[in-house]
């Protein structure tokens, strides 16, 4: 079967437009599935490859970090999960002979999308200082140039080593280790972008930055709140979950702007009633809300639950918490009006709400990135906990907080230290185990990173995988910050956008992917990622590597170590390169949980790190219980005339990967540059279904920044509010428009105006 990459880059703003869909997988997910694994892997290595994702015994979906169960169906995967493999194990492939005929300002000039088809990167690519071209490079010439750089900076923080999720905990702690003995906590990542505030509102509140739920616990619980969440597109497996936490009586309510059809509706592939039946009902009630009214509507619950008698789990209050009288008097001052206002809602619905909280023993609260993602994101998901701690529902079976991570091992790179403010006394056991003094100053998170290579202050940006480029926000003064770094490295699997805003000097080191065997001196190596509920396992890829020139990530690191450090380190890189067992082994002396890491990991299916709050409930807090809060509520205000826009994902994407140019569930095909709007609300402004405009942010300094030519779709969102896909609208963010406290961009309530073109 031919698996030849797109020749040309195909038009993205002439999209076809239909009804959205009110029901998520069943048979068309299978078919999707099957066309796009096949164009890219061929018959029999679709099958080969597929059978062994998120298996005991295989390697871990490099997609996104939904756990899985101990019993596990020979198909353990979603359709974008699929999506995701095809495109590591893709047969097409991107030599040296592609880059001499595309010069950098071609790749430029190109789509995300189309970079990302042409296939796997074989050879270490270097772009000279006033070349037009990348050409081919030995790996020891790769490293003589990134330590070339790296000496002869003026301190070790005016380089930044950004990771993505994707990386391995044995990658992402070797990483984060050279860093700091290069002298440095200059170690932004994806999770600043993304949970950066769910982690900084939960260790504060209970102590740990994590979730407090397994998977298990949904099975356990009466009742389920999805908040800010897009499961069918960006979680799909998730649905399986809730579809049989439906089954042993969960009730579910969902909080969205938008309609989303796998809450609507799911058809699981993997039954019978999924592929040939009518699918399961999963939303028991569904609160379309304003964008960023999410605070509000859970500050009245809470004022509700107080004046409710018999509410409140007083014992658990008196025991385990901190702050509650303070708490309790601002959300008793919350009033119904301003409630209304903030969310958009009725109250008959909200009253709704309340009685399924009040009828459940067990409630857990799931949220992503439209909690995260906003000015007040840290101060919403405080009030999420300050729900949940009302009725004890942390440290309680079937109960809890479950922030739902993105990218596969996104929370396990954090686990391993892949932090700028890293913990005392982290820094105090790598110092104990490595015997060298880690720097104790906090480094650059990303946001910080673009504003320190914008001004100057920061000249080398190394990337353990991702895309930053497009997956940050401001689009222009990002690329015109990269441009200013002397050098940009990127280690990478696949051509992606960032390759073509370079430095004065750019390196693409090519790397293993996770579906792939790794083999060192000392025979097959594993490794392991940690997923979305705290559970460790180990991925072991089967198939041959895409080219002899690849180096896994874990090698790249440890031969860049010794480049760089040279005698001065007594860390035995070489040791660990050779055998991954040996970097284990230190993990378990230097992060708590990891204890005899080596044998809970050579357990099928992994093991689960402690929580104090869900094991025992212990809060490891600076008031030593779990803490109330009672920050003033904040929405977005909406001048006249405008919108609030949120960015999403398509369900041909994922994070900034776009696999296809349709969006099956919303009704969107064969494009990407569509703006999803309210019909009333766009009848007001004057646009018609099927007209142009541009997209013009207006923040409160006056300045706008502009997206072009966006087809607008009338769409069932709530009023006011609409929505467009990121990276395209990334333009939109201001560097400076960030969450209080976490510094998270901003990108899901962005104030526009939208500005017709000529028909």
């Amino acid at each position: 079967m031919a698996v030849e990459p797109p020749q040309s880059d195909p038009v993205q703003d002439a999209p076809e437009v239909s009804a959205p869909q009110h029901a998520a997988a069943g048979l068309p997910a299978i078919g999707h599935t099957l066309r796009m694994a096949q164009a890219q892997m061929g018959v029999r290595r679709t099958a080969l490859t597929l059978l062994r994702v998120n298996q005991k015994d295989g390697f871990d979906c490099p997609g996104c970090a939904w756990p899985e169960g101990d019993h596990r169906h020979t198909a353990e995967f979603c359709e974008n999960g699929a999506k995701a493999v095809a495109e590591e194990a893709t047969l097409r492939r991107v030599t040296p002979e592609f880059f001499a005929a595309h010069p950098v300002a071609d790749l430029a000039d190109r789509s995300g999308y189309w970079l990302g088809q042409q296939g796997r990167l074989t050879h270490p690519m270097y772009l000279a200082e006033g070349a037009e071209r990348y050409e081919p490079v030995g790996w020891d010439r790769a490293f003589d140039i990134v330590a070339g750089e790296l000496a002869a900076l003026g301190s070790p923080d005016e380089a930044v080593f950004y990771t993505s999720g994707r990386t391995s905990n044995e990658a992402a702690f070797l990483y984060q280790l050279f860093a700091r003995e290069f002298g440095t906590n200059n170690l932004p990542d994806c999770s600043n972008m993304c949970h950066e505030s769910s982690g900084s509102a939960l260790t504060e509140t209970i102590g740990v930055g994590k979730g407090s739920v397994l998977l298990e616990d949904l099975y356990k619980a009466d009742l389920i709140i999805v908040a800010g969440q897009n499961p069918g597109t960006n979680h799909p497996r998730m649905l399986a979950a809730l579809e049989k936490a439906k089954a042993g009586g969960a009730r579910i309510i969902t909080v969205n702007p938008l309609p989303e059809a796998g809450m609507e509706r799911f058809k699981n592939p993997q039954t019978p009633k999924g592929l040939a039946g009518g699918g399961t009902p999963l939303t028991d009630l569904f609160l379309q809300i304003r964008i960023g009214g999410d605070q509000a509507l859970f500050r009245l619950l809470n004022k509700l639950v107080l004046d409710t008698p018999g509410a409140v789990d007083e014992e658990f209050v008196r025991e385990h918490t901190h702050g509650y009288e303070e708490f309790a008097a601002a959300a008793r001052a919350a009033d119904w009006d301003g409630t209304l206002t903030a969310t958009g809602l009725d109250r008959a619905r909200i009253e709704e709400a309340l009685r399924m909280v009040l009828a459940s023993e067990r409630t857990i609260v799931c949220w992503a990135m439209g909690l995260t993602q906003h000015k007040h994101a840290v101060a919403t998901i405080r009030e999420v906990v300050n729900f949940l701690l009302l009725r004890g529902n942390i440290g309680r079976p079937g109960a809890g907080v479950c922030p739902v991570r993105g990218h596969s091992n996104v929370q396990g790179d954090r686990t391993m230290g892949i932090f700028e403010r890293p913990a005392p006394a982290f820094l105090d056991a790598l110092e104990k185990e490595f015997g060298f003094a880690p720097p104790r100053h906090h480094g650059l998170d990303t946001v910080d990173s673009i504003r320190a290579l914008r001004d100057g202050r920061a000249k080398v940006f190394f990337a353990m995988g991702g895309n930053f480029v497009a997956a940050s926000p401001d689009t222009d003064v990002t690329e015109d910050a990269m441009r200013r770094a002397r050098l940009t490295v990127h280690v990478s699997t696949k051509l992606n956008r960032s390759h073509a805003v370079t430095g004065a000097r750019a390196l693409i080191l090519p790397t293993l992917g996770r579906t792939e065997r790794d083999v060192q001196g000392g025979g097959d190596q594993f490794v392991t990622v940690e997923d979305s509920m705290g559970m460790v396992h180990a991925s072991r890829g089967r198939l041959e590597p895409a080219s002899p020139h690849l180096l896994s990530e874990t090698a790249i690191v440890c031969r860049l170590a010794r480049r760089v450090l040279g005698e001065s380190s007594a860390t035995p890189w070489e040791e660990f390169e050779t055998d991954y067992a040996t970097i284990r082994d230190r993990i378990s002396r230097v992060v708590p949980g990891f204890e005899d890491f080596n044998d809970k990991v050579a357990r099928p299916g992994g093991f689960a790190l402690p929580h104090a709050p869900r094991d025992e409930r212990r809060f490891p807090t600076a008031t030593g219980r779990a803490n109330f809060t009672a920050a003033g509520v904040e929405y977005p205000e909406l001048p006249e005339g405008r919108l609030l826009l949120q960015t999403l994902r398509s369900h041909d994407q994922y994070n900034t990967t776009v696999y296809g140019l349709d969006d099956r569930y919303r009704g969107i095909r064969n494009g990407r540059r569509v703006v999803l709007v309210n019909p009333g609300d766009a009848r007001e402004l004057g646009l018609p279904d099927g007209s142009y405009a541009d997209l013009v942010s207006e923040w409160n300094d006056g300045t706008e920044r502009r997206a072009p030519g966006f087809r607008v779709v009338h769409y069932p969102t709530a009023r006011g509010c609409a929505a467009a896909y990121y990276p395209e609208t990334n333009v939109l963010v201001p560097l400076d428009a960030t969450a209080d406290t976490s510094n998270t961009p901003a990108s899901k309530s962005v104030v526009v105006r939208l500005v017709p073109l000529p028909q």
